[in-house]
């Protein structure tokens, strides 16, 4: 059947342009635009997903899931053939990556942000207790924290048990459907976010003792069970045990995580924008060039990726904001195409944004604008995962002017009120997987 016809909107000049869009309802009771959907997998909700040789790996938000690995040579049947849990209850492994015969997967700390709140019991104790003359209650020093006083319990627990998990494990698939533990490399703080992974290093997005927030730390992995730290790389400000000073507050500047292409790393720095590494000496990154936008821009960096070959007869790449949390009046997250041709001068060519128009679940609950596109570029085409507006395809050869040609909107799974697409990934052959924060993978087609 035929979907309702609904009103998206394109700026024109000082006008509105209002053009109509058809979407058609599939079977699975998904919106698709020049896609096809193939099947879907109802699986606890995951922060990523890969596809190597007929196997999706995906790493999942919240224990006492980790990771799964499915096997979709019948892509039309996936199934779920092996499942790898975190470390502990206190760990999520939202993360990974697959290079040969070797997963890597992250270890960090789950409800990491709400458990930070209980690390600020003890200073807000006793500012209470100067203020106020006595002890405080439970409920005042929630209060601070911005926590409900029903919380306090748990938060005491959590700081009390601490935290030394955080890091990465790599596993041994060579027999896919019986994952064997190579190592647990433990790293430090809360642990190990989002991560690259070439046949010689791991590119690792980890808290440190001694910085603040999250910074790069490169270790030579080719021998698996025994990485060895070659190098680090941080902002200005992160090294306090060092002497330097932050001028942000918490941990709002730094590293999302940084994609390897030759000898330089795209490094996506939340609220502090992307930075360009040269690592053409691995023991010695340095920053060679950088695009910092926030503020004005709300929305943090999560991921920036150079696009292969010229495109206009430029360098260019492509940069996802996360939509992290909703500002009122200011845009949600979206696309940024910039040119990189001189590390030193990034310039930005244009923006992509999604109408919330385009999905009927864009004021239902949860997230509307982008998280994450697929680390792999299709031709010209970026693979976008846009939370309530699910799966978008992107044309950037004129990357001037980015233009949609394929959507896909998929319907909840497992009783959720809303899509949430967080990560999607293409295979050898060109399949499309897209992994829900909260619940479902859905493999679907380019009809091209």
């Amino acid at each position: 059947m035929v979907a309702p016809f609904v009103m998206a909107g394109r700026a024109t000049g000082k006008d509105w342009e209002f053009v109509m869009t058809q979407r058609q309802t599939d079977a699975a009771g998904g919106l698709a635009h020049n896609v096809r959907h193939v099947a879907s997998l109802d699986i606890p909700g995951g922060g990523q997903v890969v596809v190597r040789d007929g196997y999706a790996y995906v790493g999942h938000m919240r224990p006492p899931h980790g990771t799964s690995i499915v096997d979709v040579r019948d892509p039309a049947q996936p199934r779920v053939v092996a499942e790898i849990p975190p470390p502990s209850g206190y760990s999520h492994a939202h993360k990974v990556r697959v290079v040969g015969n070797l997963l890597y997967a992250n270890v960090e700390r789950d409800n990491r942000h709400f458990y930070r709140k209980g690390e600020r019991i003890g200073e807000v104790e006793a500012d209470l207790q100067s203020r106020l003359g006595r002890a405080p209650s439970e409920g005042e020093i929630a209060h601070e924290i911005g926590v409900a006083e029903s919380d306090m319990a748990d938060l005491r627990t959590g700081l009390a048990h601490g935290y030394d998990e955080g890091g990465f494990r790599i596993f041994d698939i060579s027999d896919v459907a019986n994952p064997r533990e190579l190592v647990h490399h433990r790293t430090g703080g809360i642990g190990v976010h989002r991560f690259d992974v070439d046949d010689q290093y791991a590119y690792i997005s980890t808290e440190m003792e001694g910085y603040v927030g999250n910074i790069l730390v490169i270790y030579d992995v080719s021998d698996p069970g025994a990485p060895q730290e070659v190098s680090r790389w941080w902002m200005p400000g992160q090294h306090v045990a060092g002497g330097e000073t932050p001028t942000w507050t918490g941990q709002r500047c730094r590293l999302h995580h940084a994609l390897r292409d030759g000898d330089r790393l795209w490094a996506s720095c939340w609220h502090a924008g992307a930075r360009i590494i040269d690592i053409s000496d691995i023991h010695n990154p340095k920053t060679a060039g950088s695009y910092a936008y926030q503020p004005p821009f709300p929305e943090p960096t999560h991921t920036f990726m150079r696009v292969p070959n010229l495109v206009d007869g430029r360098e260019i790449a492509a940069i996802a904001d996360e939509q992290h949390e909703t500002v009122p009046g200011q845009p949600p997250g979206f696309l940024w195409v910039v040119d990189v041709t001189d590390p030193k001068e990034v310039r930005s060519i244009s923006t992509f944004h999604v109408s919330p128009l385009e999905t009927p679940y864009a004021d239902q609950g949860g997230r509307f604008g982008l998280h994450q596109f697929a680390e792999q570029i299709d031709g010209s085409l970026l693979y976008a995962a846009w939370f309530s507006a699910g799966l978008r395809i992107i044309d950037l050869a004129n990357p001037s002017l980015p233009q949609e040609i394929g959507s896909y909107v998929p319907a909840p799974l497992g009783g959720q009120p809303v899509p949430q697409a967080n990560d999607v990934a293409l295979d050898e052959d060109g399949l499309i997987y897209m992994i829900d924060r909260h619940r479902g993978l859905h493999i679907m087609e380019f009809e091209r």
